[in-house]
């Protein structure tokens, strides 16, 4: 299907980028990689008045790192991020997690910061940036201002970008020595988005768990950070304290019930994900 007509913009700096979007109003969109909003014009899903395209802003893209972060402009490529050797080293569960997402074609051309914003329930990134406690640099008439992970997904495909605002950039803090990390995820085929998925962390001292991150995918609106289990997690040693400390992993969720997968079944899914993610990110058998 062919997208309604559009007016389109592509500015050379972020404040051109929040000028054009004030310009347009509420029916202007942001393009990046487009591998989110491209499908939403051509199923006339969506019909913008005006597109800005900010994939030449030279701010909002490329990674850069200090002693305790690394900082992600929002126009870099997923499969910038999983082969960048400060995020690999700094921030190992989201090159972990991004190697997961559809396909190489898509990695080479969707964004970082276009994932976070679209803000799909189903999609790999939100559930890692909420268990690492990244933050997220917006800017908007107003200045810029920043958000944690924890106030930015807000409900389905809804953050706190507003639609005068353009997302610049995202800081995952650097957790240090000690910890481990896996995302599992289960999904129908390899390019298929999860039914359930788990960003997991754990940092190890003496063989115990000492501090666990824990984050869902697709049990709810919005990504969840499974705090019951996490808490239940400190000092287990074996996997049998894993699997009881798991057994309560979709406490709290509002998982939906589709074509893929019933409310039910993504509860079952997440206390297993759950248990094997900690498991490997823990190195505990």
């Amino acid at each position: 299907m062919i997208p309604v007509a559009f007016d389109y913009v592509r500015p050379g700096s972020v404040d051109e980028a929040v000028a054009a979007l004030t310009a347009g109003g509420e029916d202007a969109k942001v393009l990046a990689g487009g591998q989110s909003l491209l499908p939403v014009l051509r199923l006339r899903l969506g019909a913008p008045s005006v597109v800005v395209d900010c994939s030449r802003i030279d701010e909002m893209s490329g990674i850069s790192e200090t002693d305790d972060a690394v900082t992600i402009g929002a126009s870099t490529t997923h499969h910038a991020v999983m082969t960048d050797a400060r995020v690999k080293a700094g921030v190992p569960l989201l090159a972990l997690a991004t190697a997961t997402v559809a396909d190489p074609a898509i990695r080479h051309r969707g964004t970082l910061g276009g994932a976070l914003a679209h803000a799909d329930p189903a999609g790999d990134l939100p559930a890692v940036a909420l268990a690492l406690d990244a933050s997220f640099t917006i800017a908007g008439p107003g200045g810029r201002r920043t958000v944690s992970a924890g106030d930015f997904f807000e409900d389905y495909f809804t953050t706190a970008v507003r639609p005068d605002e353009v997302l610049v950039s995202v800081t995952f803090p650097k957790l240090g020595d000690g910890w481990g990390y896996h995302y599992e995820k289960f999904n129908r085929t390899a390019q298929a988005w999860a039914i359930v998925g788990v960003a997991a962390a754990a940092k190890v001292v003496d063989g115990r768990i000492v501090e666990a991150r824990v984050g869902l995918t697709n049990m709810g609106p919005t990504p969840v950070r499974a705090s019951t289990t996490e808490a239940a997690l400190v000092g287990a040693s074996s996997i049998a304290d894993i699997a009881s400390a798991t057994a309560n992993a979709a406490d709290g969720t509002s998982p939906t019930s589709d074509l893929h997968a019933d409310s039910a079944y993504r509860a079952h899914l997440a206390r297993v994900l759950t248990r094997r993610a900690v498991a490997a990110a823990s190195g505990i058998s």
